[in-house]
């Protein structure tokens, strides 16, 4: 059984400090939804917010329809994640994943029966009897899955569960984790500054900054339609070329920036005059100059050569190079260090948007 979880006006404060603004929200039953943001934007406070260990300052948390205020942790139908895991080391696999089950003062027989069918979910049949330390890292994440699951939340609650894996193995987990959640079917809010991770497993995701959500969308539309000059900068390598709208339609927008007129899409509806930034994808811009769409050119910094493709880098305005993307069998030679370059991009994948506060680097 699963619940949807609703933010109705959620605002969370410490003292003079904001750390969630006005949150509105309505996350679905069965939905695997994510908050993504740099480290302090606010996604782990609506987390323990959430699971009833900080009550809100202002605003509702409803679960299943039903408002959470007075309700402790213990007794919310939701389980949590901690991002260090928090696994028994004296315990046995078995003992760990029914541990909630004993506290619940469920008998012996029908924990050690629960554990072996969770053993069975998490693809660890058989090994119930050894000691957490005996597993490597990615079997130690699902045991913490498999111990959560046991108390059959209706919501699962997952603090950056895969912040200490290496590369290879948090890439793996990646799917064991979205498999696992599709076979169990209960709603997955899952909390990340790992874009990978967000865009791979979410149906929505939720970008933050600052203690405000930015926009909510599926992985594509974040990725492909930002809203913000945040959400643009931060999903992905972007682009910005920031200036000033010199020309518009409803479907188009001509910016003037350091380097002339650039053409993009105008999804916000700006009009001459405004400030806007104009933001191309790296994977956007072709070498050499188009028949159709906005042709630039400008010196080669460095060429970084990543196996499949390689990143060229030109030099920019205010200090910030330009990047584009190069498959490995597209043709054509590849720009060296000191040469100019020419490159272009279909006016269609340049994207138009208010000017606005952009991630960190």
């Amino acid at each position: 059984m699963s619940a949807g979880v609703d933010l109705d006006g959620v605002t969370v404060r410490f003292g003079n400090f904001t750390a969630v603004n006005n949150a509105n929200l309505a996350i679905r039953g069965g939905e695997f939804f994510s908050f993504l943001g740099p480290s302090g934007c606010g996604k782990t406070t609506i987390l323990r917010t959430v699971s009833g260990f900080l009550d809100p300052s202002a605003g509702k948390v409803k679960i299943g329809g039903q408002d959470m205020a007075g309700i402790g942790p213990n007794k919310r139908p939701t389980a949590l994640i901690f991002q260090n895991l928090a696994l028994f080391p004296l315990m046995t696999v078995s003992e760990n994943i029914a541990y909630g089950l004993r506290v619940r003062g469920m008998d012996k027989a029908t924990r050690r029966k629960k554990a072996e069918e969770l053993l069975d979910l998490i693809a660890l049949s058989g090994q119930g009897d050894k000691l957490v330390s005996e597993l490597s890292g990615g079997q130690k994440q699902r045991v913490a899955i498999a111990r959560a699951l046991a108390v059959e939340p209706q919501v699962l609650l997952l603090d950056e569960p895969l912040s200490a894996l290496d590369l290879k193995l948090r890439q793996h987990m990646r799917n064991e984790l979205r498999s696992i959640q599709q076979r169990v079917g209960i709603t997955f809010i899952y909390i990340t500054h790992d874009q990978g991770e967000a865009l791979t497993m979410s149906d929505r995701i939720a970008v933050m900054s600052d203690g405000v959500i930015e926009q909510v969308a599926d992985g594509k539309t974040v990725y492909d339609e930002p809203e913000t000059a945040f959400v643009a900068s931060f999903v992905g390598e972007n682009n910005p070329f920031p200036g000033k709208v010199s020309k518009a339609s409803k479907d188009e927008a001509v910016v003037d920036t350091a380097f002339g007129k650039l053409k993009g899409r105008n999804p916000r509806g700006l009009k001459a005059g405004d400030k806007a930034i104009l933001f191309v994808r790296p994977e956007s811009f072709k070498l050499g100059k188009g028949g159709e769409g906005t042709t630039l050119e400008s010196p080669v910094k460095n060429v970084a050569f990543e196996g499949n493709m390689t990143h060229v880098f030109l030099k920019g305005a205010a200090k910030k190079d330009i990047t584009l993307t190069v498959g490995r069998h597209v043709g054509g030679k590849v720009p060296e260090q000191g040469e100019k370059a020419t490159v272009h991009y279909a006016d269609g994948l340049g994207l138009v948007l208010p000017e606005g506060k952009m991630a960190r680097e």
